[in-house]
């Protein structure tokens, strides 16, 4: 039995709320969408048996692609109406008979929406059917952008910008009238040149500085807390949960370490400094960085790594430094005592790190061909990735949906 993949990518609001995720799909040893092997169906099917969609989506819709075959079995009426957009891929072809069920799962309540949709002729039957038409900023050049914008915005239907990828390509679309957004522009910093890091954002910097070091300096710490009370009623409570199982209650930091262990207790004040530092982000941000640091971490004994699960987890939390301090990364990790592995990794460089990163970003973008030949470096790694990937998910929501 060959191991099923999913990717979901998250859809934003004006506000930069998550509104969806579109799920993403590979059944087999294809590292490709396949269209006419049932895999439309397939993703439906598995979304609710095989992933849980409560835990792929939360309470946010999901986009997901239907090609032909999809509709004529009927696949969408699998997950109520309320739960997903049904996403017609742009190689479908409008007959009499598909038009014809589409109108009946759109008086059911389903929403459409309209894959790369670039105003050809033959979607244009379609039109009248969405909700949502998705445009490929990567695929069309701005005056098309703007034309197409300019026919379609109406009450009727929502302008949805997909690979959007810098915060140019987000301030183009609103200003276009665009009102939904999917890329990875929220994993990027919206300023590259060099600026001021705000006091608080200061000291959380400090607190990851200081418990990325070889030794712990405890005075340190406590003192950085200090200037950060919020942080530190934050971990207190945490700790004092019941779901953890201390047997007495924390009220200092070195009493923390002492009964919960110092690689928890690395881990875990460096998960909440960096909670702290997405203050202002779109959630979404620090909930790509805690699952991409649980993912990392859950990989590295299958990868041969297992004595660099700290650092790895490390390493996929401060994936996204650059975007939580709009500074690039080089220069924010020259401001962290993180390994030289880590700072090869998040710098581009090559290295078993920088491997395990790539299968991470591969996994997240669904681009199966290249996970395939990144997860090949790490050894015989591919059939874990599925259960890692959606464990990390799982443990990133606990603590933040």
């Amino acid at each position: 039995m060959h191991e099923k993949f999913i990717a979901r990518q998250p859809i934003f609001d004006l506000r930069l709320r998550v509104f969806a995720y579109e799920l993403l799909f590979r059944g087999g040893p294809q590292n490709a969408f396949q269209p006419y092997a049932n895999a439309s169906a397939s993703v439906i099917a598995d979304s609710i048996t095989l992933f849980d969609l409560q835990l792929l989506t939360g309470h946010a819709r999901a986009f997901v692609n239907v090609d032909e075959l999809a509709l004529r079995l009927g696949a969408p009426r699998l997950l109520p109406p309320n739960r997903i957009v049904v996403e017609i891929l742009e190689t479908v072809q409008p007959t009499d008979e598909i038009l014809a069920i589409c109108r009946e799962l759109r008086d059911a309540g389903y929403f459409f929406a309209l894959d790369d949709f670039v105003d050809a002729p033959h979607s244009r039957p379609f039109v009248e059917l969405a909700r949502f038409l998705k445009v490929d900023f990567q695929l069309l050049d701005p005056d098309a952008r703007k034309s197409l914008a300019a026919k379609y915005r109406s009450p009727n239907i929502s302008l949805l910008a997909e690979k959007v990828e810098t915060q140019r390509d987000l301030d183009e679309a609103r200003s276009l009238g665009f009102t939904y957004f999917q890329g990875y522009f929220f994993c990027k910093p919206s300023m590259i040149e060099t600026r001021e890091i705000p006091g608080n954002k200061l000291v959380q910097l400090q607190l990851l500085n200081a418990v990325a070091a070889s030794d712990l300096d405890f005075n340190r710490i406590e003192g950085l807390l200090k200037l950060e009370p919020s942080l530190l009623y934050r971990l207190l409570r945490y700790l004092n949960s019941p779901a953890i199982g201390l047997r007495s209650e924390v009220h200092s930091v070195r009493q923390a370490l002492t009964l919960f262990g110092e690689r928890e207790f690395r881990r875990w004040l460096s998960v909440f400094a960096v909670i702290a530092l997405s203050s202002g982000k779109p959630p979404e941000l620090i909930r790509t960085a805690l699952t991409r640091a649980y993912f990392c971490e859950e990989i590295a004994r299958p990868a041969g790594l297992p004595d660099q699960s700290s650092s790895l987890f490390l390493m996929g939390l401060l994936s996204v430094a650059d975007a939580l301090l709009d500074k690039p990364m080089d220069e924010v990790l020259l401001q962290l005592p993180v390994s030289q592995d880590v700072k090869a990794a998040l710098c581009g460089g090559q290295n078993r790190f920088r491997d395990v990163y790539e299968v991470l970003l591969a996994m997240e973008r669904a681009e199966w061909q290249e996970l395939g030949e990144c997860a090949a470096r790490l050894g015989e790694i591919e059939e874990k990735l599925p259960d890692t990937y959606k464990l990390a998910i799982q443990r990133a929501a606990a603590l933040t949906f």
